[in-house]
């Protein structure tokens, strides 16, 4: 027995050992074959794992798991507030590579659950030509975690221009939700595009590249894609770091993309970091290795997080509508925004005096005591365009009211400001109340008459919160609500003769989550997947969810409420005023800069908000509304007289340019403060106003191309990769470059001048035609560096690149009377004595003058003699030179 059981123990081990050396032997064959194999030709792809096991049913995790980069995790848990574990991590089939820093709710970091390449996705069953371009099959085998998968998709590739792209992917058997906003419909397929494009069939992947350099501008291929009824992802790599858009944060201008996640849902929030804002704008701007940049545009209104990671990488996670996205190839930055407003539309040409200073505050309490404002104002000689009142100059806070007891004047207020050339900008709020007795507020009255509220998810008007108290919210997406909106303003326009609009709570704000009898618990409320929303559900401090509108659920346009209200604003000031219309609104959306204009919101009286003001600035230019700024000195809390004279020298180069103050804090118009502030103050403001036909002529280039007015200096620098994170200067169109101060106590300032040659704005002699005089306050930057310039208190530095022709105007207390000034050039010559500008110039208020062919547009240039060329109307202006 003892002999048996030995020589059993011996073939044991013989057997065991020789299985083990076979194991060996083909583990050893495919370690040299997988050395020997030739890189993946798929562009910006991460190595994959070893294919995941199962045994019974129970998830094996790849050893491999650990091998994929850190950077290249893409999220298989991203559900906000949830500490996932390695079981919750199985259970998804995904990688679990735990860290030490726990992923908690609110706070971005690298996942500790992520896919593997292999992670089941769709896969490409045909692909055809088509007239436009391509269109293609996908189906899906196997089910994800979220439910209702669309397991067959139609995915359309559409080759609208030769520098644009359009891919649309869809469930071809249900009609889903799509933005209703006008985009073009092209007929005929781009005859030489500057993109070619590469399908992977499984899993699925498009690769897009710029013909010209082989940059591979989109990558879905990297992470699976998902497209289930409340939950849509898709992942592309991104050729640098270099990033802008995606509004509306509180953030640097570029983008910090280390595990960075941005919420869109529009939200009544005072401006503050890593949270959704008052808008949503799906378009990013992307800096390529060479200076060239593209830019991406997701069309979706749904409630989304994007996810950047240092990859570099982005992730789409939406929770309705379908994949509608566009690609611009520019192939410089100022031609990608032209291009994405080719599809969106251009800005408006603003009104005149919408560039010109206006002041605000909630809490004059009094149209006495607003009006003893304005009278300061000219009193000191300060420029003054428009006066505005927020909220208290109703009559218990209800729309389309005044209160005849404490603002009993203000019709004769209105009238004073006309006789002087001035202007007069009221706020509405969308809440209507329901509480005032039948018969006696027909605002509401009327609205129940023809049922333009939104109503409940039974049918009945939704009933919510606001200043008034209990109040019902306009569906702006019903035709017939325009109409109601237009004769509610009509009616009031009679009693106060108002020349613009301030549309605030629009997102729309809810005193309530939901509504006063709450929402119901549906999946539109608690969808499987919910973006990390400030408040942590769709109805936080807004409407349900649920609620039912003209054209789709809450749940679908709740981020498109300020556009729409902006749109019906837009067309009753149109008619009603047969002038350019002005309307300021807090909540936008792409296609907003045609309707209205923006303010950042309820900022506060710190130096950290005047900073910030410049990266919000420059991402709304980029966004196509470059009607913005941010309401000067700040709106909550009481500035001090050095921060407010700071802020209004930046402020005198924003766009659009308020002083706006909250209730209860001290005043802090210009005539507030000490003489020598004051003057600083009207200084700043003149020197705007002394500005406006170049600023003018700025916005009518925004207008008609698509430019920005307040310009990132990459936009012209694009080949100086420093100058791709400057979000402290900016510049006026393309040569005025603006440096404040925006630290407290500093009498200088450091600033970035790219290569070339800058002169001092503020050194200017006058000349004449035959003598070119260069004016000995200049800089010549041979590489592009920092350097330290003077800012007394009472400065702001400007500064004119090489090559450039300005035309300003002897500056008055109002744009009006200023535009009757002569006009005067300002001249910077380069190294080779040429330069080039040139002014538009019409009436300032009529309806579409460029499309009637009723302006002037005269085009300067210089080699040695200057040229002036009328391209329009005959200008009767005579001109004064001043030569750099």
């Amino acid at each position: 027995m003892t002999g048996i059981r030995r020589c059993s123990i011996t073939v044991a081990l013989l057997t065991l050992g020789g299985l083990i050396v076979v194991l060996f032997g083909i583990w050893l064959l495919g370690t040299i074959f997988w050395l020997h194999k030739p890189p993946s030709t798929e562009p910006h792809r991460p190595p994959p794992p070893a294919v995941a096991k199962s045994l019974n049913g129970t998830w094996l995790q790849p050893e491999s798991c650990s091998q994929i980069p850190e950077a290249w995790r893409f999220d298989c848990y991203p559900e906000r507030g949830a500490v996932v574990t390695e079981e919750m991590c199985n259970a998804r089939n995904c990688c679990f590579v735990q860290r030490s820093q726990a992923k908690t709710s609110g706070r971005n970091g690298m996942p500790w659950c992520f896919y593997t390449p292999d992670y089941p996705s769709y896969e490409l069953v045909s692909i055809t030509d088509t007239e436009m371009g391509k269109v293609g099959k996908l189906l899906r085998n196997k089910k994800t975690y979220y439910p209702k998968d669309i397991d067959a998709l139609q995915m359309e590739v559409l080759y609208e221009e030769d520098n644009r792209l359009r891919v649309k992917i869809t469930d071809p058997a249900e009609k889903r939700y799509e933005v209703p906003i006008d985009v073009p419909v092209v007929q005929k397929k781009a005859s030489n595009p500057s993109y070619t494009i590469d399908f992977i069939k499984e899993p699925f992947g498009l690769i897009v590249k710029r013909t010209q350099t082989g940059t591979v501008l989109l990558n879905t291929s990297i992470a699976p894609l998902f497209y289930a009824d409340q939950f849509l992802q898709m992942s592309t790599s991104l050729p640098s770091r270099f990033i802008y858009g995606l509004g509306e944060h509180r953030s640097n201008f570029l983008h910090d993309i280390q595990w960075n996640t941005l919420t869109m849902w529009a939200r009544d929030v005072p401006p503050m970091e890593l949270t959704n804002l008052y808008g949503v704008h799906p378009f990013y701007l992307s800096m390529e290795s060479d200076g060239m940049a593209h830019g991406f545009f997701m069309l979706n209104s749904n409630a989304m997080d994007v996810a950047l990671q240092p990859a570099p990488a982005l992730t789409w996670r939406m929770i309705g509508g379908i994949l509608d996205f566009y690609i611009f190839l520019g192939p410089d930055p100022s031609s990608v925004i032209a291009q994405y407003l080719d599809v969106v539309g251009k800005p408006a040409m603003p009104i005149f005096w919408a560039l010109g200073y206006h002041l605000c505050r909630w809490g004059y309490k009094s149209s006495d005591k607003t009006w003893n404002v304005v009278k300061e104002m000219r009193n000191y000689g300060i420029p003054q365009d428009v006066q505005w009142n927020d909220i208290d100059y109703m009559d218990h806070a209800l729309d389309f009211t005044y209160d005849t007891v404490n603002f009993s004047s203000l019709p004769d207020l209105v009238k004073d400001l006309h006789r002087h050339d001035q202007h007069y900008v009221m706020m509405l709020d969308p809440g209507i109340s329901n509480s005032q007795l039948p018969g006696s507020y027909w605002p509401f009255d009327e609205g129940m008459k023809r049922g333009i509220f939104i109503n409940d998810s039974n049918g009945d008007v939704l009933i919510g919160k606001v200043w008034p108290g209990l109040t019902a919210f306009p569906d702006f997406s019903n035709p017939d609500t325009h109409e109601w909106w237009y004769q509610n303003l009509k009616r009031f326009h009679e009693k106060v003769p108002f020349d613009g609009v301030w549309i605030d709570m629009n997102e729309p704000s809810n005193f309530f989550d939901g509504s006063l009898n709450g929402c119901p618990d549906n999946e539109l409320e608690n969808p499987p997947y919910t973006p990390g929303i400030l408040g942590g559900t769709l109805k936080a401090k807004t409407v349900c969810a649920s609620a039912r509108q003209k054209i789709s659920t809450h749940y679908n346009i709740h981020s498109l409420y300020g556009l729409m209200e902006a749109k019906s604003t837009e067309s009753a000031l149109r008619k009603i005023t047969n002038k350019r219309p002005f309307v300021i609104s807090r909540s936008t959306f792409p296609s907003q800069g045609k309707y209205s204009g923006h303010w950042l919101g309820d900022n506060r009286s710190q130096w950290k908000d005047l900073a910030t003001s410049i990266p919000g600035m420059l991402t709304f230019n980029i966004l196509g509304i470059p009607l913005i700024g941010a309401d000067i000195c700040g709106f909550g809390g009481s500035t001090t007289e050095e921060l407010c004279v700071r802020w209004t020298q930046l402020g005198a180069f924003y766009p659009f340019s308020r002083n706006h103050n909250s209730i209860d804090e001290q005043d802090q118009e210009p005539t507030a403060f000490s003489p020598a502030a004051r003057t600083a103050m009207k200084e700043a403001i003149l020197l705007r106003y002394s500005l406006f036909p170049h600023l003018y002529t700025l916005f009518y280039h925004a207008h008609i191309s698509g430019h920005t007015v307040a310009t990132p200096l990459l936009f012209q620098f694009p080949n100086d990769e420093k100058t791709y994170g400057i979000d402290k200067q900016f510049l006026w169109g393309k040569n005025l470059l603006v440096t404040p101060v925006l630290e407290a106590g500093r009498d200088y300032v450091v600033g970035y001048f790219p290569k070339g040659l800058w002169y001092d704005f503020h050194t200017v002699s006058q000349t004449s035609l035959e003598t070119l005089l260069e004016i000995p306050n200049s800089l010549s930057v041979d590489s592009g560096e920092e350097i330290n310039l003077q800012a007394p208190k009472d400065k702001i530095n400007l500064h004119l690149g090489e090559g450039s022709v300005v035309p300003t105007q002897r500056p008055n207390t109002t744009l009006w009377v200023s535009s009757g000034q002569p006009l005067h050039l300002i001249v910077s010559l380069s190294e080779d004595g040429l330069a080039k500008g040139d002014l538009f110039w019409d009436d300032g208020e009529t309806l579409d003058t460029y499309e009637k062919d009723q302006y002037a547009y005269i085009y300067f240039t210089v080699e040695q003699v200057l040229t002036v060329t009328d391209l329009g109307l005959n200008l009767s202006h005579n001109f004064t030179i001043s030569w750099m």
